[in-house]
């Protein structure tokens, strides 16, 4: 059973769009060793981990560059970004996959959505060289036809461009799409690329709460919106 009442309307979705990091997986500790790893090697004491999970969710840079902001000028972080972005990535190879874990229901519901006859695509601002051997590390590579990063356009969410390319790759019109995701980022960037929009509420919406989050429902699992994707 759903702890939410489910929005009506879905009768013509025909792909669904997943975002990875909050969505699918659990990843917020190996970010919290990366960006520390990087902050010692910079002389800079360790953050807590609700902290850098506040900066999950608009990609690499933006992590790192808030997780300096936090206790150091502008103009600093500015000049020693090349430099920490580096040594992050550095560690982040390290650390990328090794305490990840799919939350509940999530290798369920692409199993229930695939056998329903939905494309799936997983689009995420991680980089595609953090993403790809995420996916497979975790055994989610093989439920979708399409993965773009962060990385693999000149824009990421909230930009619509990897969504709207989503649905050229799949022919199909926006709102024939679904967009699933834990944040502002994923709701902006289906709302502008003209698809439906479902959230979750176990992820990292940068602090916020997810109902203040513009969508057409929030769904406990992605069970669930396999679920009331088949109604």
């Amino acid at each position: 059973m759903s702890m939410y009442t489910p929005p009506a309307g879905f009768s013509n979705i025909r792909g669904v769009i997943v975002d990875l990091d909050g969505t699918m997986l659990h990843t917020a500790q190996d970010l919290h060793i990366a960006i520390n790893r990087m902050r010692r090697d910079l002389a800079l004491p360790a953050l807590e981990l609700d902290t850098v999970i506040s900066f999950v969710g608009k990609g690499a840079e933006n992590l790192v560059r808030s997780s300096l902001l936090i206790d150091q000028p502008e103009d600093l972080v500015a000049a020693r970004f090349g430099a920490a972005m580096q040594l992050f990535n550095l560690h982040y190879q390290d650390a990328n996959g090794e305490y990840a874990s799919p939350y509940p229901g999530v290798h369920e519901g692409l199993q229930a959505m695939r056998e329903q006859g939905l494309r799936l695509a997983c689009v995420t601002n991680k980089p595609m060289d953090f993403t790809i051997p995420l996916l497979y590390k975790t055994g989610l590579r093989d439920y979708f036809e399409v993965v773009y990063g962060g990385d693999s356009f000149s824009r990421k969410k909230p930009d619509p461009m990897q969504m709207l390319q989503v649905c050229a790759d799949f022919a199909l019109e926006p709102f024939e799409v679904v967009a699933i995701g834990d944040s502002i980022n994923d709701s902006q960037a289906a709302r502008a690329a003209g698809c439906r929009v479902l959230t979750v509420p176990y992820g990292y919406n940068h602090g916020h709460a997810i109902q203040d989050v513009d969508s057409d429902g929030i769904v406990s699992s992605l069970l669930d919106a396999a679920h009331l994707l088949s109604n």
